[in-house]
């Protein structure tokens, strides 16, 4: 049995609803992706809640996007147990984001300190193996920044001679600018620190976007419970 009246009205705004949350399944990947991206070009090793982090993004996308079209089906057919699925499963989809973000701002500092520790620990890699040399010199030229606290940091790696920092540290990279240590010429901030800061500007748009997406899947929560309502009193005149 059709639903009719304002439940007419309530599907309508369902679907507009669904296909906001296909555009955020879609986002929510996007954003994982960048994020495992960053991630892999910063060295973050290992199973650790920061390397986790993009991977529950883009699991929450997909499960998002396969959420909406159950959603989409159990609208478009009026089926009771389709639409019952749907809220259900939107509201885990919504606990699990209120958990990512309160493990997020738990591990914070955690996330950080690993990244220092790792970094470091890369640093005395620095010559030895070429993917980490290529990758420490892409970071420090993309985020302009020198060793992990500042340049002084590269008098510890061995393969690094004294009084020298590799050529990515050079505000104007050139075939052995860091082989005499200018000190006007290099960055002075340390990678750590300059890449956190960077991190910590992208986590209030993050935050932001994911209290926009929580609001729209509520209301789709709300609309779902509506419509199953009214097909539920349908079955039951029939």
């Amino acid at each position: 049995m059709a639903v009719e009246g304002g439940m007419k009205c309530v599907k309508f705004l369902l679907y507009v609803l669904l296909l906001a949350f296909c555009a955020c399944a879609v986002g929510l990947i996007a954003v994982g992706v960048g994020a495992q991206l960053v991630l892999s070009q910063t060295i973050i090793q290992g199973a650790t809640p920061g390397s986790l982090l993009p991977v529950v993004i883009i699991a929450v996308g997909a499960f998002l996007f396969l959420v909406a079209f159950v959603g989409c089906c159990g609208a478009c057919k009026e089926n009771y147990c389709l639409m019952i699925t749907f809220a259900i499963f939107l509201s885990l989809i919504m606990l699990v984001e209120v958990a990512a973000a309160i493990a997020g701002y738990v591990f914070r500092d955690k996330v950080m300190l690993e990244f220092n520790k790792d970094f470091r620990q890369q640093m005395q890699n620095y010559r030895k193996d070429n993917r980490t040399t290529l990758a420490l010199d892409k970071m420090q030229e993309d985020f302009k920044c020198c060793g992990a606290a500042n340049y002084t940091d590269w008098e510890s790696v061995p393969t690094v001679p004294r009084g020298q920092v590799p050529d990515s540290c050079c505000i104007n990279v050139t075939k052995d600018c860091g082989a005499t240590l200018q000190i006007n010429n290099i960055y002075s901030e340390g990678c750590v620190e300059k890449i956190g800061g960077w991190l910590r500007s992208n986590v209030l748009v993050v935050a932001a976007a994911a209290l926009g997406i929580a609001f729209v899947e509520v209301l789709g929560i709300v609309f779902a419970c509506c419509l199953v309502k009214s097909i539920r009193s349908g079955y039951e005149v029939m």
